[in-house]
């Protein structure tokens, strides 16, 4: 992921914009499951956006970024975009990396299905948490490797409570940075990498220190 890749992510006019099986708010709040899939016309324009990219001819790209509100769109706007400055100057040139994708109305796992229709080794996926009435601007981020739809808890890593007067935006890209160089390294993400507590030295003025690897 290069950062010229991250400066399109600040762009809200080149992000995919698409929309999961809710229908309305209530909805979101009563059917968890329709948030955890795109609705048709979405995935038709994540096809043909694939196909465009080369994503699939190409053997897929690196690493898929999806924004989705959740719940608070507040977190994702407050958030995601220094968030994603701060990750992308820690990572290399070179990576592929898919245009952006926006999802109204989604759940974590709809990352799992973007991901697998993009070709994704890795999906990055930012939601809107809002954990208690305290901290409405909190922000999580949740890694999957290999992505594909069907994917449990148990195959995901979070770095949670993102946010300002939470885990700063340089430590949490910081975090982020560790698992992805871990799980392109070892192929595997979730589980596998519970006891993987230590955070390299990432960047210049990051600090040292331990952190869990929390489940969504």
């Amino acid at each position: 992921m290069c950062r010229s890749c991250c400066r399109t992510w600040t762009k809200a006019a080149e992000a995919c914009v698409l929309h999961s099986e809710v229908t309305d708010r209530l909805e979101y709040l009563q059917r968890p499951d329709l948030g955890r899939r795109l609705d048709a016309p979405s995935r038709e324009r994540l096809k043909a956006m694939a196909l465009m990219q080369g994503s699939v001819q190409g053997g897929g790209c690196d690493i898929a970024v999806v924004i989705a509100d959740g719940l608070s769109s507040l977190a994702v706007a407050q958030n995601a975009v220094p968030f994603l400055v701060a990750l992308g100057s820690l990572l290399g040139d070179g990576v592929p990396t898919a245009r952006p994708v926006i999802v109204q109305q989604g759940r974590v796992a709809i990352g799992d299905e973007v991901g697998e229709l993009l070709g994704a080794r890795l999906v990055l996926l930012l939601i809107g948490e809002r954990p208690g009435l305290s901290s409405p601007d909190s922000m999580g981020a949740y890694l999957t490797w290999a992505p594909r739809v069907g994917l449990t808890d148990a195959s995901r890593n979070c770095v949670s409570n993102i946010r300002p007067a939470g885990l700063p935006w340089d430590e949490a890209a910081a975090k982020v940075h560790y698992l992805i160089t871990q799980m392109q390294a070892r192929q595997l993400s979730g589980v596998g990498l519970k006891d993987e507590t230590v955070v390299a030295a990432v960047g210049k003025g990051m600090p040292h220190g331990n952190f869990l690897i929390g489940q969504s």
